[in-house]
């Protein structure tokens, strides 16, 4: 068993204009005192991190690592949540998914899917540069406004889709392998990958790629009414990565799972601050630790009542509280009788 890392937080959720949050030497301070170990880092934010340098040039990668260990914090992951978006977009979102891209390759699908896939390469190969193991993105999207098959979806779509998917992947996956770095997506709404069983599908598409993996996050599986302790026992050898998120789903006769097109506040599934949710984490940090997950444990923070500082503050804390420092014995071994081989045999009645 291994005990897991953290806390840490993921700083795309507090990234802003204003100190302390607008620069790294700034945020990271403020990161440690709030209570953390680490930080993830989200690599489209130019206020705190420059790509373009991260993934060419180890000398800028060790200063920017040693600006966090100053402050007091390891870089614990990158992401690229928006720029892995954008290998896949149906194009019912190209306007919306727009401003995810560099302003150069608005309008232009084609040149913003390669845009993007440069980008996760840049990050998989900065990250080698940072010596991290695991790299959090998303998959992007092809079949998704087809989730719920009204009209009837044609024979075949969601292959073609999924096929799709995974040949704009499988050279990424490549360029990853070539890193040691494995690509660990975060299962999602939106996402093609959103559960289990579409993960798989992916999975078998990429030939069960060894750097394709998992970033879990129960809160996504708690607003899908999904069995989130047991996705752990089934996907226990891909999960890489962790996200601590909180969440409640309270259905009435008025609304569900869809949500009614209501803000996050009138949702009958809302994500919330760690321990104001539902979320079993007493649980869930004990399958981790028994299924030997050596990752970190990081806060995303995303909650519709309280305010950002407090909920960074408290899910340090919350964190630490459920981090499971493992046993390196059996809690019975002063009872040890001190046995062998001849003795179990006797005491079977075998000789």
């Amino acid at each position: 068993m291994n005990t897991i890392q953290g806390p840490a937080l993921f700083l795309a959720q507090f990234a802003g204009d204003d100190a302390p949050f607008n620069s790294w030497d700034a945020i990271t301070r403020w990161s440690a005192d709030c209570g953390y170990k680490g930080v993830q880092v989200p690599s489209w934010d130019a206020r705190l991190f420059d790509l373009d340098k991260a993934a060419t040039s180890k000398d800028y990668c060790d200063e920017f690592k040693g600006v966090a260990e100053a402050n007091g914090v390891q870089v614990t992951e990158l992401s690229t949540h928006l720029q892995g978006q954008l290998v896949a977009v149906h194009p019912a979102y190209d306007a919306a998914f727009d401003g995810f891209a560099d302003p150069s390759v608005h309008g232009d699908p084609k040149a913003r899917q390669a845009w993007a896939v440069d980008q996760v390469k840049k990050a998989l190969s900065a990250s080698k540069n940072m010596g991290i193991e695991n790299h959090v993105s998303f998959s992007g999207a092809l079949a998704w406004p087809y989730v719920y098959p009204w009209p009837q979806r044609p024979a075949g779509l969601v292959e073609t889709a999924f096929d799709e998917l995974a040949n704009r992947w499988k050279p990424i996956l490549d360029h990853a392998e070539d890193c040691g770095v494995n690509v660990c997506y975060e299962i999602h709404p939106g996402e093609d990958l959103h559960d289990g069983v579409t993960f798989e599908m992916f999975l078998e598409r990429v030939n069960n790629h060894a750097r394709c993996n998992m970033l879990y996050d129960p809160s996504h599986f708690v607003l899908q009414c999904l069995d989130y302790l047991d996705h752990i026992d089934i996907y226990n050898d891909r999960i890489k990565m962790f996200h601590v998120k909180d969440a409640e789903f309270n259905p009435t006769g008025r609304q569900g799972v869809y949500g009614g097109y209501q803000s996050w506040v009138d949702r009958a599934g809302r994500f919330r601050s760690l321990g104001d949710g539902q979320v079993d984490f007493g649980a869930i940090f004990s399958k981790l630790s028994a299924n030997d997950f050596t990752g970190w444990a990081v806060v995303e923070w995303e909650c519709c009542l309280k305010h950002p500082e407090d909920g960074a503050r408290e899910g340090a804390a919350f964190v630490s509280d459920h981090i499971i420092r493992v046993t390196e014995r059996a809690f019975d071994d002063f009872a040890d009788g001190g046995t062998d081989e001849v003795a179990n045999r006797k005491m079977l009645g075998l000789d």
